[in-house]
């Protein structure tokens, strides 16, 4: 429950981006916890249930929501492989600034699995505030050039985390898509086979010794952007849970829209346990 237009021949244009339905969308029901991965809060309009087009953003760009629109990100693939997102307010035309920080994201070919971990740096535009920016800025590898891209990012707004994705091709919408790496290899066997915090050497055992890769190697993702009522929900993106992505921790089990925020969770239950909530409160209302 706590989750990829071809880069060749661009010239000197850029190449707009739309954005994956995926792990961006907030529940219109109020925030589940304060966790630092899946925090959330503020007022929510309730959603519409229906997915709304986004214009072209100012630089030439498609917006990204994030968080069911409370923000926007342009995303802008440049030649050489640079990628930039500027970050937007609800408003899409109001520039949001942020916190200064690293995003960290993640970025594979479509229909690949293997993910390649990209660093997103602050580049405050003219006029950001001291210590924040509105503009993050990253390089796609080398084996990515050419290729058509998806990328999961994840930043933090005025205290809350959030999970987003988009691609350098146009998206067929809800189809299910392969699942994106979360954490790198040596990195993911300390998550899951290391127990603390809310996460004991018995979870390990009840889930196979086995890492999220390992145990759901070779299944698909499919995200509901709209639950309904009654609905499971995923603890970090707050789409409809799936019952093939569950994982046992503190003893309980708790369901997830995709590997990636099975590793997000995880990660605030061992170092934030106090955050996390009884699986059955992880339903849309």
């Amino acid at each position: 429950m706590l989750r990829n237009i071809n880069l060749a021949g661009f010239g000197v244009g850029t190449l707009a981006v739309l954005v994956l339905v995926g792990c961006n969308d907030r529940s219109s029901n109020g925030p589940p916890s304060a966790q630092t991965s899946a925090a959330r809060s503020g007022p929510v309009e309730p959603g519409t249930g229906e997915e709304h087009a986004h214009k072209p953003g100012a630089h030439g760009g498609n917006l990204v929501s994030i968080g069911q629109d409370n923000y926007h990100a342009e995303a802008i693939f440049e030649k050489g492989g640079i990628v930039r997102l500027y970050i937007l307010g609800r408003d899409e035309a109001k520039i949001q600034e942020v916190e200064k920080q690293t995003l960290t994201a993640y970025a594979s070919a479509l229909g690949e699995k293997d993910a390649t971990a990209l660093a997103f740096k602050p580049e405050p535009q003219a006029g950001d505030a001291a210590e924040k920016t509105s503009q993050f800025v990253s390089r796609l590898p080398g084996d990515l050039l050419g290729k058509s891209v998806s990328i999961t990012a994840t930043i933090s707004i005025a205290g809350d985390r959030f999970r987003f994705n988009f691609e350098n091709a146009a998206s067929g919408g809800h189809e299910e898509s392969d699942m994106p790496s979360g954490v790198a290899a040596e990195e993911e066997r300390r998550l899951y086979l290391e127990p603390g915090g809310k996460y004991t050497a018995a979870d390990i055992d009840a889930n196979g010794r086995m890492t999220a890769s390992e145990k759901f190697k070779g299944l698909r993702s499919s995200h509901g952007a709209h639950p309904r009522s009654g609905d499971r929900i995923c603890p970090i993106s707050e789409t409809k849970a799936n019952p093939k992505f569950t994982w046992v921790i503190g003893g309980k089990t708790y369901e997830f829209c995709c590997p990636p925020c099975v590793d997000e969770f995880l990660k605030t239950a061992k170092e934030h346990p106090e955050n996390i909530k009884e699986p059955a409160e992880y339903v849309r209302h």
